[in-house]
Protein backbone atom coordinates (compact mmCIF):
# COMPACT_ATOMS: atom_id res chain seq x y z
CA UNK A 1 0.00 0.00 0.00
CA UNK A 2 1.74 3.22 -1.17
CA UNK A 3 1.69 5.97 1.38
CA UNK A 4 1.34 8.51 -1.44
CA UNK A 5 -2.31 6.59 -2.11
CA UNK A 6 -2.74 6.68 1.43
CA UNK A 7 -2.59 10.55 1.53
CA UNK A 8 -4.55 10.75 -1.91
CA UNK A 9 -7.48 9.11 0.16
CA UNK A 10 -7.25 11.25 3.24
CA UNK A 11 -7.41 13.99 0.93
CA UNK A 12 -10.70 13.07 -0.23
CA UNK A 13 -12.52 11.88 3.15
CA UNK A 14 -10.91 15.60 4.33
CA UNK A 15 -13.06 17.29 1.46
CA UNK A 16 -15.67 14.40 0.83
CA UNK A 17 -15.34 15.32 -2.75
CA UNK A 18 -13.19 13.73 -5.16
CA UNK A 19 -13.66 16.92 -7.99
CA UNK A 20 -12.31 18.89 -5.07
CA UNK A 21 -9.79 16.70 -3.40
CA UNK A 22 -8.02 16.39 -7.09
CA UNK A 23 -7.77 20.16 -7.50
CA UNK A 24 -6.22 20.55 -3.68
CA UNK A 25 -3.82 17.79 -5.00
CA UNK A 26 -3.23 19.27 -8.33
CA UNK A 27 -3.75 15.90 -10.59
CA UNK A 28 -6.53 14.68 -12.54
CA UNK A 29 -10.00 13.73 -11.01
CA UNK A 30 -9.88 10.55 -13.56
CA UNK A 31 -6.35 9.34 -12.19
CA UNK A 32 -7.36 10.30 -8.41
CA UNK A 33 -10.55 8.11 -9.02
CA UNK A 34 -8.72 5.16 -10.79
CA UNK A 35 -6.20 5.34 -7.49
CA UNK A 36 -9.35 4.80 -5.45
CA UNK A 37 -10.42 1.66 -7.48
CA UNK A 38 -7.90 -0.19 -7.17
CA UNK A 39 -7.03 0.67 -3.68
CA UNK A 40 -10.72 -0.76 -2.89
CA UNK A 41 -10.05 -3.94 -4.68
CA UNK A 42 -6.31 -4.52 -3.44
CA UNK A 43 -8.08 -4.31 0.06
CA UNK A 44 -11.22 -6.22 -1.03
CA UNK A 45 -13.60 -3.57 0.56
CA UNK A 46 -16.04 -0.96 -0.26
CA UNK A 47 -14.37 2.40 1.50
CA UNK A 48 -16.47 4.97 -0.17
CA UNK A 49 -19.96 5.69 -0.44
CA UNK A 50 -20.45 7.66 -3.69
CA UNK A 51 -23.47 10.38 -3.31
CA UNK A 52 -24.54 12.84 -5.80
CA UNK A 53 -23.52 15.72 -3.52
CA UNK A 54 -20.38 14.28 -1.18
CA UNK A 55 -18.50 11.51 -0.34
CA UNK A 56 -18.90 9.28 2.88
CA UNK A 57 -16.86 6.61 4.30
CA UNK A 58 -18.23 2.82 4.91
CA UNK A 59 -17.42 1.36 8.15
CA UNK A 60 -14.05 -0.06 6.78
CA UNK A 61 -13.51 3.20 4.76
CA UNK A 62 -13.98 4.32 8.38
CA UNK A 63 -11.05 1.99 9.88
CA UNK A 64 -8.81 2.81 6.42
CA UNK A 65 -8.89 6.49 7.65
CA UNK A 66 -7.78 6.06 11.32
CA UNK A 67 -4.87 3.46 10.17
CA UNK A 68 -4.68 5.62 7.70
CA UNK A 69 -4.06 9.19 9.05
CA UNK A 70 -1.73 6.90 11.91
CA UNK A 71 0.54 5.37 9.09
CA UNK A 72 0.94 9.16 7.26
CA UNK A 73 1.77 10.95 10.50
CA UNK A 74 4.62 7.91 11.59
CA UNK A 75 5.86 8.31 8.10
CA UNK A 76 5.77 12.31 8.26
CA UNK A 77 7.61 12.16 11.45
CA UNK A 78 10.51 9.63 10.13
CA UNK A 79 10.95 11.48 7.30
CA UNK A 80 11.60 14.99 9.46
CA UNK A 81 13.73 12.80 11.69
CA UNK A 82 16.08 11.68 9.45
CA UNK A 83 16.36 14.97 7.71
CA UNK A 84 18.50 16.56 10.52
CA UNK A 85 21.83 16.57 10.71
CA UNK A 86 22.66 13.90 13.37
CA UNK A 87 24.87 15.87 15.39
CA UNK A 88 22.55 18.32 16.25
CA UNK A 89 20.10 17.83 18.56
CA UNK A 90 16.62 18.65 16.44
CA UNK A 91 13.12 17.01 15.20
CA UNK A 92 9.85 16.39 16.54
CA UNK A 93 8.64 14.93 20.26
CA UNK A 94 5.37 14.13 19.99
CA UNK A 95 3.46 13.55 23.81
CA UNK A 96 -0.38 12.47 24.28
CA UNK A 97 -2.26 13.19 26.95
CA UNK A 98 -2.57 16.36 28.84
CA UNK A 99 0.36 18.48 28.82
CA UNK A 100 1.62 18.61 33.10
CA UNK A 101 3.41 21.86 33.94
CA UNK A 102 6.73 19.48 34.32
CA UNK A 103 6.33 18.58 30.83
CA UNK A 104 5.95 21.61 29.62
CA UNK A 105 8.65 22.99 32.01
CA UNK A 106 10.42 20.65 30.62
CA UNK A 107 9.94 21.05 26.79
CA UNK A 108 10.68 24.48 26.97
CA UNK A 109 14.27 24.15 29.15
CA UNK A 110 15.05 21.65 26.14
CA UNK A 111 14.09 24.54 23.16
CA UNK A 112 16.15 26.68 25.18
CA UNK A 113 19.16 24.38 24.33
CA UNK A 114 18.13 23.28 21.00
CA UNK A 115 15.64 25.30 19.33
CA UNK A 116 15.60 23.01 16.62
CA UNK A 117 13.10 21.01 19.06
CA UNK A 118 9.40 21.16 18.62
CA UNK A 119 6.96 19.74 20.63
CA UNK A 120 3.65 18.07 18.98
CA UNK A 121 0.54 17.41 22.01
CA UNK A 122 -2.36 15.12 21.24
CA UNK A 123 -5.19 15.37 23.55
CA UNK A 124 -7.58 12.28 23.45
CA UNK A 125 -8.51 9.48 26.35
CA UNK A 126 -6.00 7.08 27.67
CA UNK A 127 -7.05 4.11 24.87
CA UNK A 128 -6.87 6.10 21.95
CA UNK A 129 -3.24 7.52 23.42
CA UNK A 130 -2.17 3.99 24.14
CA UNK A 131 -3.16 2.75 20.75
CA UNK A 132 -0.99 5.42 18.95
CA UNK A 133 1.95 5.13 21.32
CA UNK A 134 1.51 1.09 20.53
CA UNK A 135 2.10 2.08 16.76
CA UNK A 136 4.46 4.46 17.30
CA UNK A 137 3.04 7.56 16.45
CA UNK A 138 3.53 9.07 19.23
CA UNK A 139 6.89 8.74 21.44
CA UNK A 140 5.35 9.30 24.72
CA UNK A 141 2.27 9.35 26.48
CA UNK A 142 1.09 11.33 30.06
CA UNK A 143 -1.35 8.41 31.53
CA UNK A 144 -2.37 8.17 35.06
CA UNK A 145 -0.90 5.13 37.24
CA UNK A 146 -1.28 2.29 37.57
CA UNK A 147 1.57 1.72 34.38
CA UNK A 148 1.27 -1.57 32.30
CA UNK A 149 4.91 -2.81 33.40
CA UNK A 150 5.02 -5.41 31.10
CA UNK A 151 4.49 -3.45 27.81
CA UNK A 152 5.98 -0.14 28.64
CA UNK A 153 9.07 2.02 31.19
CA UNK A 154 7.32 5.19 33.00
CA UNK A 155 9.24 8.37 34.35
CA UNK A 156 6.54 8.87 37.76
CA UNK A 157 5.92 12.53 37.43
CA UNK A 158 5.36 12.60 41.56
CA UNK A 159 1.81 14.89 40.81
CA UNK A 160 -0.74 14.05 43.01
CA UNK A 161 -4.29 14.10 41.96
CA UNK A 162 -6.69 13.37 45.04
CA UNK A 163 -9.92 11.85 43.77
CA UNK A 164 -13.52 12.56 45.21
CA UNK A 165 -17.54 12.23 44.58
CA UNK A 166 -19.54 15.14 42.39
CA UNK A 167 -23.28 14.44 43.72
CA UNK A 168 -26.17 16.02 43.71
CA UNK A 169 -27.01 18.55 46.85
CA UNK A 170 -29.47 16.18 48.16
CA UNK A 171 -27.48 13.14 47.69
CA UNK A 172 -27.47 11.29 51.52
CA UNK A 173 -23.64 11.57 51.37
CA UNK A 174 -23.64 15.20 50.63
CA UNK A 175 -24.59 15.72 54.56
CA UNK A 176 -20.73 14.30 54.82
CA UNK A 177 -17.58 16.39 54.75
CA UNK A 178 -15.67 13.30 53.18
CA UNK A 179 -16.51 10.39 51.29
CA UNK A 180 -15.61 6.88 52.83
CA UNK A 181 -15.60 3.14 51.73
CA UNK A 182 -18.60 2.01 52.69
CA UNK A 183 -20.49 4.88 51.30
CA UNK A 184 -19.76 4.06 47.78
CA UNK A 185 -22.10 1.21 47.96
CA UNK A 186 -24.93 3.55 48.40
CA UNK A 187 -24.85 5.35 45.35
CA UNK A 188 -24.88 4.69 41.19
CA UNK A 189 -21.30 5.55 40.21
CA UNK A 190 -19.70 7.43 36.90
CA UNK A 191 -16.42 5.71 36.86
CA UNK A 192 -13.07 6.26 34.71
CA UNK A 193 -13.19 3.59 31.42
CA UNK A 194 -9.79 2.69 31.76
CA UNK A 195 -9.71 -0.67 33.68
CA UNK A 196 -6.85 0.14 35.70
CA UNK A 197 -8.57 2.92 37.28
CA UNK A 198 -11.52 0.91 38.24
CA UNK A 199 -9.31 -1.58 39.71
CA UNK A 200 -7.81 0.96 41.55
CA UNK A 201 -11.11 2.71 43.12
CA UNK A 202 -12.05 -0.60 43.37
CA UNK A 203 -8.87 -1.50 45.97
CA UNK A 204 -9.20 1.72 47.77
CA UNK A 205 -12.93 0.67 48.33
CA UNK A 206 -11.89 -3.13 49.33
CA UNK A 207 -14.44 -4.33 46.77
CA UNK A 208 -14.18 -5.41 43.29
CA UNK A 209 -14.98 -3.54 39.99
CA UNK A 210 -18.21 -5.80 39.48
CA UNK A 211 -19.78 -5.55 42.89
CA UNK A 212 -19.78 -1.78 42.37
CA UNK A 213 -23.08 0.20 40.78
CA UNK A 214 -21.65 1.75 37.70
CA UNK A 215 -24.45 3.61 36.05
CA UNK A 216 -21.85 4.61 33.29
CA UNK A 217 -18.24 5.48 32.18
CA UNK A 218 -16.45 7.91 30.75
CA UNK A 219 -12.98 8.05 29.16
CA UNK A 220 -12.20 11.77 29.39
CA UNK A 221 -13.52 14.91 30.49
CA UNK A 222 -13.53 17.70 28.55
CA UNK A 223 -16.04 20.22 30.39
CA UNK A 224 -17.61 20.48 33.84
CA UNK A 225 -18.86 17.51 34.60
CA UNK A 226 -21.64 18.67 36.22
CA UNK A 227 -24.13 17.61 33.49
CA UNK A 228 -23.81 13.78 34.08
CA UNK A 229 -24.65 14.40 37.74
CA UNK A 230 -27.74 17.08 37.00
CA UNK A 231 -29.05 14.14 35.36
CA UNK A 232 -29.70 12.10 38.11
CA UNK A 233 -27.53 9.29 36.24
CA UNK A 234 -25.32 8.71 38.94
CA UNK A 235 -22.67 10.20 40.86
CA UNK A 236 -19.18 11.29 39.01
CA UNK A 237 -15.66 9.94 40.74
CA UNK A 238 -13.05 12.11 39.70
CA UNK A 239 -9.97 14.24 40.43
CA UNK A 240 -9.93 17.72 42.01
CA UNK A 241 -8.32 18.79 38.55
CA UNK A 242 -11.47 17.99 36.66
CA UNK A 243 -13.65 19.85 39.08
CA UNK A 244 -14.07 23.49 37.94
CA UNK A 245 -13.42 25.84 40.86
CA UNK A 246 -16.91 27.32 41.03
CA UNK A 247 -19.13 24.51 41.07
CA UNK A 248 -22.80 24.76 39.26
CA UNK A 249 -25.83 25.19 41.59
CA UNK A 250 -27.22 22.07 42.85
CA UNK A 251 -23.66 19.20 42.83
CA UNK A 252 -21.38 19.50 45.50
CA UNK A 253 -17.88 17.50 45.79
CA UNK A 254 -16.48 15.66 48.58
CA UNK A 255 -13.23 14.36 48.80
CA UNK A 256 -12.92 10.70 49.50
CA UNK A 257 -11.38 9.49 52.65
CA UNK A 258 -8.92 7.66 53.52
CA UNK A 259 -7.45 10.37 50.43
CA UNK A 260 -7.00 8.52 46.87
CA UNK A 261 -4.59 10.08 45.59
CA UNK A 262 -3.44 8.78 41.91
CA UNK A 263 0.34 9.98 40.18
CA UNK A 264 0.45 10.66 36.31
CA UNK A 265 3.67 9.24 34.40
CA UNK A 266 5.40 10.11 31.64
CA UNK A 267 5.12 6.14 29.50
CA UNK A 268 7.09 4.96 26.12
CA UNK A 269 7.45 1.87 24.61
CA UNK A 270 9.40 -0.51 26.91
CA UNK A 271 13.21 -0.54 25.32
CA UNK A 272 12.10 1.60 22.94
CA UNK A 273 12.78 5.86 23.15
CA UNK A 274 12.50 6.31 19.46
CA UNK A 275 15.53 9.03 18.77
CA UNK A 276 17.81 11.41 19.68
CA UNK A 277 15.88 14.07 20.00
CA UNK A 278 13.18 11.50 22.44
CA UNK A 279 15.81 10.84 24.75
CA UNK A 280 17.20 14.16 25.25
CA UNK A 281 13.74 14.85 26.21
CA UNK A 282 13.78 11.96 28.37
CA UNK A 283 16.86 13.23 30.33
CA UNK A 284 15.81 16.90 30.71
CA UNK A 285 12.62 15.97 32.18
CA UNK A 286 14.45 13.96 34.37
CA UNK A 287 16.68 16.44 35.36
CA UNK A 288 14.00 19.06 35.71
Amino acid sequence: MDIRILRNFLAVVREENITRAAESLHMAQSSLSKQLIELEKELGRQLLIRGKRRITLTEDGVLLRRRAEELVALFEKTERELGFDTAEIAGEVSIGGAPLPKILQAASALRAEHPGVRFSFYTSDAIDVIERLDHGSLDFAILLEPVDEVKYEYCSLQDSARWGLLMPCDCVLARKSVVQREDLSQVPLILPRREGLQRKIALWAQTEPQHMNIAATYNVVNSNPAGFVQSGLGCFLASEEYIAAGLEPGVCFRLLDPPLELHHALVWKRASVSGKVAAAFLEKLKAE
